[in-house]
């Protein structure tokens, strides 16, 4: 049956294990996206979730018909899977849009770069005909994410009649970096995005930001930023067929909004209070003792700047040596995209200041850094709840959900030290400590002063960051944007 609602990502909200004996057993996926939108959507009857194929066994699933209710899942061949996804999304696409290139070296744009641009095509044209295969006419499609940026122009060749967003969860690209991408490369990714009806991003910088990509001087002439004084209309408007640009000329206009992702306190709160939480809290109390805790949880993902956190952590014990074994550091650091050479070469250093920092400071009643590597979601909650100093400075993030999931679940209330480069900054700055993502020495500072807050102001703080974290939860967030795409 054809489907009145429909999402596209790369990551499904389940996956399959294949035992060894040939059965197969769905389990759900992980992540925060599938989270987030699992629960928003068994809100909207009938959806249809269109994925793909991560492993060997869903890859059988698929191949034997196996399926599960609202899940259509993509067998990709696996040779274009690894182009589209290491090659250019996560080699590519990532680093530009949170500025991650070290430039005197990246990136280089070669032939191989363009056999895995052909992959990443590949790769968005099997979801753009599954979506089209499946949607009822006049269906509100909602696809998600720069892995496939490409999809919503391909999509809109195929089936007009639909209504099709998109939400890029990581930032856009400044133009800067943007203008490092071959010409045509540039175009195409531009123009596939404005396939869509509304663009989606977490905040109204990275909303401006492609905008201005839209006005790039080729592009200039066939898109127009539209940004009125004390209009709601903004977004782009733009005189040529989307996606290859082949179909008729049409003046469109592309709806471009910020929809901040939130948290759904209450289910937050919930997990919060797990037995299994429980326990992993009095572990976690056990080995803290009475001292006071910052706390942060991130993969090893470069823009997470993991480093630099631990490099305020040892310029606090310098030169705030009070704090010493008054203070631990608990550091959730779970290893992140271990095929790419440059994640496991960060994962190692790592791992390896961390050692230095409790080799230098540590002694035989003290460990300055306790560093978890496992992802543990009952243990992460566990810390959210003992923590009294938060730390959340990515170089650049989309959202960051961990900034608001900590002041949700904490128990004594907790300090918010936040980078001006997360996604959160601008809806959380007012009641958090915030330093720039760059200047470690500033960073010490704020954590001096987060652990130096009184107990009243800090509670005070914590339920003020609170309210902010959950105005717009997953449910909300989602319908929302469907609301929009139908109006």
């Amino acid at each position: 049956m054809a489907s009145q609602v429909l999402v596209a990502a790369n990551r499904g909200p389940l996956s399959y294990a294949l035992a060894a004996d040939g059965t197969l057993s769905a389990r759900r996926g992980g992540g925060g996206l599938v989270s987030g939108l699992s629960t928003a959507l068994a809100e909207q009857p009938g959806a249809l979730w269109i994925c793909a194929a991560l492993s060997d066994a869903d890859r059988e699933a698929v191949r034997r018909g196996v399926s599960e209710p609202g899940v259509r899942m993509l067998a990709i061949d696996p040779e274009v899977y690894d182009g589209a996804y290491n090659g250019i999304a996560n080699s590519v696409l990532w680093f530009l849009h949170h500025h991650l290139y070290e430039i005197p070296r990246e990136p280089v744009f070669d032939a191989e770069f363009r056999r895995r641009w052909d992959c990443y095509v590949a790769y968005n044209e099997a979801f753009a005909a599954a979506l089209a295969e499946e949607a009822a006419e006049g269906a509100t499609v909602l696809i998600q994410d720069y892995h496939l940026a490409l999809a919503p122009g391909m999509l809109r060749e195929l089936r007009p009649d639909l209504r099709i967003g998109h939400f890029t969860h990581t930032p856009w690209a400044s133009t800067d970096f943007l203008r490092m991408l071959p010409d045509d490369v540039r175009t195409q990714l531009v123009w596939g995005m404005l396939g869509a009806d509304r663009l989606g991003f977490h905040t109204w910088e990275w909303a401006y930001n492609f905008t201005n990509a839209a006005n790039f001087d080729d592009v200039s002439g066939i898109a127009q930023a539209h940004y009125p004084a004390g209009s709601p209309e903004r977004g782009v408007w733009h005189r040529k067929a989307a996606g290859t640009g082949t179909g008729p000329v049409e003046r469109r206009f592309t709806e471009v909004n910020a929809y901040p992702l939130g948290v759904d306190g209450d289910e937050l709160r919930a997990l919060a209070h797990r037995p299994e939480v429980d326990d992993k809290l009095a572990a976690l109390r056990a080995e803290v003792g009475g001292l006071k805790t910052i706390v942060r949880v991130d993969r090893t993902e470069l823009s997470k700047n993991i480093l630099r956190g631990l490099l305020a952590y040892r310029e606090l014990l310098v030169t705030h040596p009070e704090w010493r074994e008054r203070v631990v550091h608990l550091a959730s650091a779970y290893p992140s995209r271990q095929d790419l050479a440059v994640y496991r070469e960060y994962t190692e250093s790592v791992g390896e200041l961390a050692a230095a920092v409790n080799t230098e400071f540590g002694t035989a009643d003290w460990q300055p850094v306790l560093v978890s590597v496992e992802d543990d979601f009952a243990r992460s909650l566990a810390a959210y709840r003992l923590a009294d100093v938060a730390l959340v400075n990515p170089v650049r993030d989309g959202m960051n959900l961990v900034a608001k999931e900590i002041p949700v679940v904490s128990e004594a209330g907790c300090a918010l030290v936040l980078s001006t480069g997360a996604g959160a900054y601008e809806e959380l700055r007012a009641d958090a400590l915030t330093v720039s993502p760059y200047d470690v020495t500033a960073t010490a500072e704020a954590l001096h002063a987060a652990l130096s807050m009184p107990a009243a102001e800090r509670a005070d703080r914590t339920k003020r960051l609170a309210v902010a974290a959950t105005a717009l939860p997953p449910t909300q967030w989602l319908t929302s944007q469907l609301d929009a795409l139908r109006t």
